[in-house]
């Protein structure tokens, strides 16, 4: 009788976390939902009727004004891809590599560096000093590079990372270099694929914060063929909201979609995390927890 009071006690406890956790991700999914569903709406049943779950009167007028000739955000979609790849692989390979080296007892010198990488995550040089060697010294202004290079290590990713590593057995190390491994070898062969969920972890957060960087772009960037994807929709919400009060569109009887062109723009900024996200969610739980703290 006992157990099956446990029994019924826990099945209870359990249905209460999972209605807890199913109306958690509904209250996810529903304004993304209707985020879709009002860009796929007229614009004139979204100022009669307001917004709806299931679009009234279907529309895809918003995709049609963003993805135009006159607005060339294919060629920001190529851009921002090209940045956030390259941008997040040798974050990675750069980042990886430093903690690496930190993480081991025999680098010498290796707390020294360490407490410099923590001075770092303190201290910055600031704003003007920072566009100043970006631009005087190292010449990257109105280039790619300038997109990517900035943000190619960092100091919460690489102590972060350090304590990952020092969490591997060190008798694995040694057997590979009894084994004749050089360090290169030791390191791509045999702690990286050990090291997957850091990998996946870091590898998503580098990733989404290049896809989503339009700062840099407003900064060092002129020429339109570089325009990232989040700098380039701001410039055409922008561009909507000054047509908008153009009295020669008012004359004509020409209307531009304001409000479904906002929600385009969402789902067009958040479609590839979100397709994404799925291929390495495993991974990236499980580096939430691993190498976050120290032991």
């Amino acid at each position: 009788m006992e157990n099956l009071k446990r029994r019924k006690k826990v099945s209870i406890s359990q249905i209460i976390i999972h209605l807890i956790f199913i109306l958690a991700c509904i209250f996810c999914i529903l304004p993304i939902l209707l985020v879709l569903s009002i860009s796929l709406t007229d614009e004139s049943v979204i100022y009669q009727n307001g917004y709806h779950l299931i679009p009234e009167a279907f529309s895809l007028d918003a995709y049609k004004y963003i993805l135009s000739g006159s607005s060339p955000v294919l060629n920001s979609y190529l851009v921002t891809a090209i940045v956030t790849i390259v941008g997040t692989v040798v974050h990675l390979y750069l980042t990886s590599m430093l903690s690496y080296g930190l993480s081991r007892k025999e680098v010498k010198y290796s707390r020294a560096l360490s407490f410099y990488v923590f001075f770092c995550l303190l201290f910055s040089g600031g704003m003007l000093p920072w566009y100043i060697l970006l631009t005087k010294y190292l010449h990257l202004k109105d280039t790619i590079f300038v997109l990517i290079a900035p943000y190619l290590v960092s100091s919460v990713n690489v102590l972060i990372m350090k304590n990952f590593f020092k969490g591997i057995p060190n008798s694995i190390v040694e057997a590979a270099r009894i084994d004749g491994s050089s360090e290169y070898n030791t390191f791509f062969k045999i702690v990286m694929p050990i090291s997957k969920p850091v990998f996946a972890t870091i590898g998503l957060f580098v990733a989404v914060f290049y896809w989503n960087d339009w700062m840099t772009c407003s900064l060092f960037i002129n020429n339109t063929k570089l325009y990232s994807l989040q700098f380039l929709l701001q410039s055409i919400m922008d561009n909507i909201a000054y047509l908008q009060g153009n009295p020669m569109l008012e004359k004509i009887g020409t209307k531009l979609p304001d409000e479904t062109a906002r929600m385009a723009t969402c789902i067009l900024a958040i479609l590839p995390i979100a397709v994404a996200y799925p291929f390495i969610q495993k991974n990236f739980e499980k580096g939430l927890t691993v190498g976050a703290v120290k032991e």
